[in-house]
């Protein structure tokens, strides 16, 4: 006899209530790509078509609206199980240094999450360039931080690689900036990966440039593309949804990847943040 995994079940669910695939992935903290390959399995697993698309909403099936009947009864008597015997709930404080990019993007939705399920877990979070945050992490300034989210091409020591993230061109959706010659670039200090990788593509294919203005901070970066001063660089993940994403017809060389892994303190995480740790892991897989 199969089993249907709860997960499964709990990702139709939020689809169907919040009628569609981008708005679920938003609550789950997920990618779209990632929601729809999960009710693919399960329809793959039933063997139903169960959500039918009409443009940019989802309606369920006959077969849809059957399963949605017993998901809701399954999470909720799982739900009611895990509540039975959680007697003792987790406790602590995560000290989390996380890169600029991620801080005001992809990270807001982890937290909230994360902080429902554990409301007793405190998180202090810290966002820099991912070079100072190791650099910090090494010298102990500022503290130490639990856990580092951090950007970076070469391995890292003691390092988690948790994904391999596409780098792409940005600007805004009003000007043509990118046509300009030189390309006028606007970046985060010296220490940005980022920054580096731009730099390197844009003299390896002769392209000339200028640096008209940088910031540590994304926000003021993002501030700046939408005047239209310049492109910049970003990982596809945590691009802003009202910027261009430039492709290789806008004639600019290729970025590559990055790697993006967590590191924890090397005497071990302690039970709140190895918790934070399979959040954060799940959430960006």
């Amino acid at each position: 006899m199969k089993n249907i995994p709860t997960e499964l079940l709990r990702t139709y669910v939020t689809v169907v209530e919040l009628g569609g695939f981008t708005q679920a992935a938003e609550l789950l903290g997920r990618t779209q790509p990632a929601i729809s390959l999960q009710i693919k399995r399960l329809e793959t697993l039933l063997g139903q078509t169960l959500l039918v698309r009409l443009g940019q909403r989802v309606e369920q099936s006959h077969s849809g609206k059957t399963i949605y009947s017993y998901a809701k009864r399954i999470l909720a008597l799982n739900d009611e199980a895990l509540t039975q015997f959680m007697t003792t709930a987790v406790t602590g404080n995560v000290h989390f240094g996380v890169p600029s990019e991620f801080a005001t993007t992809i990270l807001p939705k982890i937290v909230r999450h994360f902080s429902e399920a554990y409301p007793d877990i405190s998180l202090e979070v810290t966002s820099a360039l991912s070079q100072e945050l190791l650099e910090r992490q090494k010298s102990r300034e500022y503290g130490n931080y639990d856990l580092i989210l951090a950007s970076h091409y070469a391995p890292i020591e003691g390092g988690e690689l948790i994904k391999n993230d596409d780098l792409v061109w940005l600007s805004s959706e009003n000007h043509d900036v990118h046509l300009q010659d030189p390309l006028p670039l606007i970046v985060a200090p010296d220490g940005c990966r980022y920054r580096e990788r731009a730099i390197e593509v844009l003299n390896a294919n002769n392209r000339a440039f200028r640096i008209v203005y940088t910031n540590s901070d994304i926000g003021g970066i993002e501030a700046a593309l939408n005047e239209g001063l310049g492109v910049t660089v970003l990982t596809k993940s945590t691009a802003p949804e009202h910027l261009r994403q430039l492709r290789p017809s806008d004639k600019l060389p290729k970025l590559g990847t990055i790697d993006i892994s967590l590191i924890s303190q090397s005497q071990g995480a302690n039970k709140a943040t190895q918790y934070l740790i399979d959040y954060v892991k799940a959430s960006l897989s």
